[in-house]
Formats: C-alpha cells, structure tokens, sequence
C-alpha cells in the first residue's frame, strides 16, 4: 500500500538501529527522502525527485553526521526550492562554488588587497605601517575566516582581547581599520556588508589624551632658545628651528621635497598624499622660514628630501628624531613633543586676538566638518594667512630674544 504523502515513517531510533545487508537498500521516510544503507555500513540521506520531466537525486549528507531532524529540514529547503522553480542539484552545486570562493577570500587576503591599494594612493608610510599592525593584532581570530562568513560577534571578541589590556584607544581605532577592510570587501562583491558597524558602542570609549604641548609665551621663548643652542646633529637642529615656524604635522615635515617650494612665490605646497586629510596644503613662507631652508647643505641633486636620513639620501630622516632630540633637550615627553608645535602655534595665534579663527584652522590644515561651509571657505583667507603667517615669525623671533609678552583681553578681529 502506498504511503500517504506528508506522513513519516522514520524515527531517530529505527534510523540508529538500521544494520548493513549484502546489497544496498533503503529507508523511506516522506516526501522521496529516504536512508540508503550500503553493505559497508555507511548510511546516506536522499531525496527522489523530478525536475523538467527528468528524475533526479540529491544526498543531503551522511548519518550520524546529519541525524533525521537535519535531513528533514534539507528536504525542506529542497522542496522550496523546487517550488521556486530552482533545481536543488544545480543550486548545491552553485554553493560549494560559492563556498569555495568565500573561502579563498579570507580577511588576510582581502586585508592584503586593501593595503596593496592604500599603498598605491600613496598614503603616507606612517599610515601604512599602523594599519598593518592594527590589522595584524585580530589576524589570529579572524585572518583566515571567509571575510564574508564573519559575524560582529567574532570581531567583538577580537577587540575585547585588546581592550583587556586596557588598550581602549588601539580597539576603536582596529575596529575603524576593519570597517574599512570589510567596506572594501563589500566593494569587490566580497561580502554584503560591514559587520563593524553594529559594533558602534560596544567598545569602551577612550579618553582623549591630547599630546603634550607648550603653549605659554614665557615657556615658548625658552623653548626656541634651547632648540637654538641644540649641538646634536645640524640637520635635526634646522628642522627643529623650522618647524615652529610653519607648524605642519611631524611627518609632514619629515617627508618635505625641494620639488614641493617655489621660493619665488614663498609657498611649500604639500602634496595631498601626503596629508593627514587628503587634500594638498599651502604654507606661506615667512622671511626667517626662508632664512632657515637655505641653511640646508645639500640640494634635490642629493636627495629629494630636504631632511634626509643619516643612512639613506633617499629616504627622510626617522620619525622619533625630533621628539628625541627633545629629550636630548631636556623636555619629557610629558612637556613636549613634536606635535606640540602646532597646539603652541593654535593657543598663542588665538590668544593675539588678531586672527580670524576660520584662517588659523586653515593653516593648520584642519578640515571644516560642515561641507557646505568647507567648499566656501576652501579658497578664503589666504591673504590674511600669508600675514599671519609673517607676523608669527616676528612673534617667534621676539619671544626668543626674551621679550615680554601680554596677554590680551580682547576678542578675535579678523585683519581683512
């Protein structure tokens, strides 16, 4: 008699006793899912069934590995599929495509590929060599994962091995470089989506450590005194009496080409790639700025740096020489860094009262968040910042002779 469709026939327990025969044979369940026993002992899900007039099979996997209550739900999916007009032998075949293809696009891979391309945008190398130590601490958990098999959870993990450290700052900023791994992925049709992004809150927030600086007049002047008596190396001893007086980032100085400054216009023009934003930077050159770049030994016939490295002429000198020269110094690192100069620049040029706020911030390459207001003020001040710029120089010159300065108690009136 037939077996009414729908209705099962199997148990977990008649399965588990099904013993091997001399020739193969079958278990019927419902619904063309059946059990075949082979003599070998070995037992296999199937399912029977027609596809445009043509019979054909699926197996859904070996007993005990797949029990009764996993073959039923495959049948399940199967049937679906059926009644979506998809053949379940051609879609099984279309995922272990897929399968193996998630699996040969790993994190790692996908990582190195990102990497690969922000070298080619010729991002600076500082940000290069963080973003592979950053991706470096959660390659144990997830590098060899199919980036698109991976769930916030298993990141999460990742981070919060970090944050045991109490390396709060490190794990938000990994869990930045990851999005940026993933949106990448999902570019590349590598995955659907950035699994980062549910992780918004999840991590401790950092508290904002801002680097330490010297932003008194008093103190300012002593500095520049101290750098002018430095007697390490000539070279290191220029770029520290520079950069005060066009206070760009450290690496932006570091990295500074001949080919970058037209001397007849008194501009250094930093290339975008080589800023933190993105975006080329314009640096009025006062007249002791100049002063001191023709105090520089060597031209681009040497090296293209106008700071080279003691090892390499075409490489720039190491990014811990300022902030070691400090030391030398006696500044800690507490009191002082390279990057100070840019907070002593903003607090002292802000404290004139003379200066429109909007050019200062353009001089200090900041980016205006609104961008509206950015694509306004993009071409604006650049007159005043030129003397500004001069008038900062002359600032300098007068606190490094020692002169007294007063605070003033007035606001900010932008000299138009």
């Amino acid at each position: 008699m037939a077996e009414k469709a729908g209705k099962s026939r199997l148990t977990a327990a008649s399965v588990a006793r099904a013993k091997p025969k001399d020739k193969p044979y079958k278990l019927s369940d419902r619904d063309g899912l059946y059990l075949l026993v082979k003599p070998s002992g070995t037992r296999y899900w199937r399912m029977n069934y027609r596809f445009h007039d043509f019979q054909r099979t699926i197996t859904f996997g070996r007993y005990p590995e797949v029990l009764l209550a996993d073959a039923r739900e495959r049948l399940l999916q199967a049937r679906r599929l059926l009644a979506d007009g998809i053949d379940p032998v051609d879609q099984a075949k279309l995922n272990k495509i897929a399968d193996s293809v998630a699996a040969s696009n790993t994190f790692k891979s996908v990582a190195d590929e990102w990497l690969e391309k922000v070298r080619l945008e010729e991002r600076a190398a500082a940000s290069i060599k963080k973003y592979e130590w950053q991706l470096g601490l959660v390659m144990p958990a997830i590098g060899r994962r199919p980036i698109s098999k991976i769930s916030a959870h298993e990141v999460l993990l990742a981070l919060k091995k970090i944050e045991r450290t109490k390396k709060f700052y490190t794990a938000t900023s990994v869990r930045t470089t990851c999005s940026q791994v993933f949106r990448f992925a999902i570019a590349t049709a590598r995955a659907e989506r950035d699994v980062c992004a549910d992780l918004r809150g999840a991590l401790v927030t950092p508290k904002v450590v801002h680097r330490a600086a010297i932003t008194t007049p008093q103190e300012s002047g002593a500095l520049l005194r101290s750098i002018e008596d430095y007697e390490g190396d000539m070279q290191t001893r220029i770029a520290m009496r520079l950069l005060p007086h066009v206070f760009v980032r450290p690496g932006e100085l570091r990295h500074a080409e001949w080919k970058e400054f037209d001397f007849d216009r008194k501009v250094w023009t930093i290339p975008e790639h080589k800023m933190k934003m993105r975006r080329p930077h314009a640096v009025p050159l006062s007249r002791q700025a100049l002063a001191i770049i023709r105090e520089i030994e060597h031209d681009a016939a040497y090296s293209p740096y106008l700071f080279p490295s003691l090892r390499s002429a075409n490489r720039p000198m190491s990014d811990n020489t300022i902030n070691a020269a400090l030391r030398r110094m006696g500044y800690g690192k507490d009191e002082m860094t390279a990057h100070g100069f840019r907070a002593m620049a903003a607090t002292l040029l802000n404290e004139m009262g003379l200066w429109n706020a909007d050019a200062i911030e353009r001089q200090l390459a900041h980016v205006e968040a609104n961008a509206v207001r950015r694509a306004y003020t993009r071409g604006q001040y650049w007159e005043e910042r030129v003397r500004m710029m001069q008038h900062w120089s002359d600032f300098l010159d007068s606190l490094r002779a020692g002169a007294k300065v007063l605070r003033p108690n007035f606001g900010q009136t932008a000299l138009r």
